[in-house]
């Protein structure tokens, strides 16, 4: 009977609401998870209220954050934005981009520049989202700047073949920093024109290799930025440079170093 009892004990949330099932600690998060899933699309208040206040359980906060996003809890996401928990800023910042509001540009441009790399990741990875390509200006603001999360806003502007692309790839082709000469000289190999050539024949006779750190390159073998220069040269006095074309056009590779 005590076997039973405990069995009956512990089992007892299986049959309970979906809401008092994910709301209790005491349940396996499998079962929450479960619960979770049940209540998507969910928009009573105090579902809403129940998924904001358990984004910051990790074992729940992706469920909970999608639950949000599918309830169209557009408040709570703001709020959560900005929340003192990074990895809640994280989840709402991915669930923002998947709504490609207007009115979340400008918070997603803000959390682009989090203190915390993981909230500003998922921050530029959701205004990457907007397939109107309204981030744009918030991802040039963002790839002038220095370090990996520039080179992510950079990157998503060079694949949309963005016209200020190739204006942004001068700036960097300027900078001390090798890894934005690089960034810079890769971008004008595709975007460029004869205009250039100058700048890219001051590069080339340079011999800098760029190895770890500048614009998130991490560990990786040194890259000569002189042999890079040559060869968006090359690129361009052959004419495989394009130029910007209209955005969502495919992306032309670089040129191999």
């Amino acid at each position: 009977m005590k076997k039973l009892a405990i069995l009956l004990c512990c089992s007892a949330p299986l049959f309970a609401g979906d809401l008092e099932t994910f709301l209790d600690g005491r349940v396996h998060f499998t079962l929450r998870n479960q619960a979770c899933l049940n209540l998507a699309g969910d928009k009573t208040p105090e579902v809403v209220k129940a998924m904001r206040d358990s984004l910051g359980i990790s074992e729940v906060q992706a469920c909970a954050g999608a639950n949000l996003r599918k309830a169209g809890a557009v408040n709570e996401l703001l709020s959560a934005i900005k929340d003192s928990d990074a990895t809640v800023r994280a989840v709402a910042a991915r669930e923002m981009g998947v709504m490609q509001k207007p009115e979340f540009l400008m918070p997603l441009h803000h959390a682009a520049e989090d203190s915390d790399i993981l909230a500003a990741s998922n921050a530029i990875e959701g205004l990457v989202r907007y397939e109107d390509h309204s981030s744009a200006p918030a991802l040039r603001e963002l790839a002038v700047k220095n370090g990996v999360l520039a080179t992510l806003a950079f990157n998503a502007l060079v694949n949309w073949r963005d016209a200020e692309v190739a204006g942004i790839a001068r700036k960097l082709m300027d900078s001390v920093e090798p890894g934005d000469q690089l960034a810079g000289i890769r971008a004008i190999a595709m975007t460029g024109d004869k205009t250039d050539l100058p700048r890219l024949r001051e590069l080339a006779k340079d011999d800098v290799n760029l190895s770890a750190g500048g614009r998130g390159f991490g560990l990786m073998p040194a890259i000569s930025i002189s042999r890079a220069a040559q060869n968006a040269i090359r690129a361009i006095t052959s004419g495989s440079a394009s130029g910007t074309q209209a955005a969502g056009s495919p992306p032309v590779p670089a040129p191999a170093e």
